[in-house]
């Protein structure tokens, strides 16, 4: 994908919504690429009026509102990167599809957690989710506390979608000039499939071994591309989701793959991202198959 491909933001008024414009905006500049600002315009498809009632005042109506919207995010993101070159658009569509459809020419997705509507009691939109697990693009869902001083923490397993997410935080780690945390967990041995057959007796030092190895693999080719990076190695006995949600109380991004080993083929997202994605104290960067982008 060229260097034009933009960082594309979704919005819908919402003050989360303008959160993740400057996130998308500073991602923009970091990257050398240009914004693009999206409000999906729901209202065509529920066959409601979206003009100005007769006699109504100038600039009423839903379409008005919407382009309110965009023009509030654009100067937003001139505000905080004016070398960035910014537009805005409002597509008919709901959010979940157009903002897919936007991920096709896209170099990265910015998402807020939840926007206008969000039920007080979920803890990340259903769209977020969605657009996370199918985007055709890396996606940053912008959630917790947004820091400069903390590391990017990636989670390795040794599934190649792990392999993308560290070159993609690596990559990041570079750019924002700041170590980078690798970290692999383990527990005992689990089937990765139908039909695995498991030991009935654990060596538990020679399974410590290959997690090690598996961890030190993942990282070192990607080390030596980006010898500036420090880069920390964490084996961990634990769960992989409750590991990453306590890392992420000090990282300024955590970046986990889509689904990892043992993911099944029906969930949207894997349980490990998924509850990383849910759970996250820091923005969080979802990679999926053959879709990173790295460098300017």
């Amino acid at each position: 994908m060229g260097s034009s491909a933009p960082v594309v933001v979704g919005v819908d008024g919402s003050a989360i919504a303008l959160d993740a414009v400057r996130t998308a905006a500073r991602e923009a500049a970091s990257r050398r690429r240009p914004l693009r600002i999206v409000h999906a315009f729901i209202w065509p498809l529920m066959r409601v009026t979206v003009d100005p009632a007769p006699g109504a005042p100038a600039g009423a109506g839903l379409r008005n509102q919407a382009e309110r919207y965009v023009a509030e995010a654009v100067t937003e993101a001139g505000r905080i990167a004016p070398e960035v070159a910014v537009t805005g658009a409002v597509v008919d569509g709901s959010p979940a599809p157009v903002l897919l459809a936007e991920s096709r020419d896209a170099s990265l997705l910015v998402l807020g957690s939840r926007g206008l509507g969000g039920f007080a009691g979920l803890l990340i939109g259903s769209a977020t989710v969605q657009l996370s697990a199918r985007a055709a693009c890396p996606v940053l869902v912008v959630r917790g506390e947004s820091r400069a001083d903390g590391p990017v923490v990636v989670g390795v397993d040794g599934s190649e979608l792990s392999t993308e997410a560290v070159g993609f935080a690596f990559d990041e780690a570079a750019r924002r000039g700041v170590p980078l945390v690798a970290v692999h967990t383990w527990l005992y041995p689990a089937p990765l499939g139908p039909g695995d057959i498991l030991p009935l007796v654990y060596d538990l030092e020679a399974l410590a071994a290959e997690e090690e190895r598996v961890l030190a693999e993942s990282v070192a080719g990607f080390a030596a591309q980006y010898p500036d990076v420090p880069v920390q190695q964490r084996l961990m006995r634990g769960s992989p989701a409750g590991v990453l949600v306590e890392e992420s109380k000090t990282a300024q991004l955590v970046v986990v793959g889509a689904r990892g080993r043992g993911a099944l083929a029906g969930l949207l997202l894997g349980s490990v991202s998924h509850a990383v994605l849910q759970h996250a104290h820091s923005p969080v960067a979802i990679l999926h198959h053959g879709r990173t982008t790295v460098g300017s």
